[in-house]
């Protein structure tokens, strides 16, 4: 095994470990977060990362040209779909009332009902 191959195994278990930890975080958030805006919010924003680095951190593990493109599609459809889909959610909740107006800083979309 050289030194390279060492190198890259250990960057991609890092990567994938950091990646599952984020993916974990997305989780807690889901749980604990007291309305449906901030969980929206954390079931967008850490699992998206938390799949990006799990992707790039097996692509860094197979080497494989197809396996890595393959890792690659799955990022970037993630990438592009959870954080459109989490804003139609959270703008269904909203508009459906189903939020706490206490924890609101700023409401900009007041003034659009």
């Amino acid at each position: 095994m050289s030194p390279l191959d060492t190198v890259l195994t250990v960057a991609g278990a890092v990567l994938i470990l950091l990646g599952a930890v984020l993916t974990v975080v997305a989780a807690f958030g889901l749980l604990r977060l007291p309305d449906a805006l901030g969980r929206m919010h954390t079931a967008s924003k850490p699992q998206t990362l938390g799949i990006a680095l799990i992707a790039i951190g097996l692509a860094l593990e197979l080497r494989d040209p197809l396996a890595t493109g393959m890792l690659l599609l799955v990022a970037l459809l993630q990438l592009l779909t959870a954080p459109v889909a989490s804003q139609m959610m959270s703008r269904s909740a909203y508009l459906a009332g189903q939020y706490r107006k206490d924890l609101l800083v700023e409401d900009e979309t007041d003034d659009e009902r």
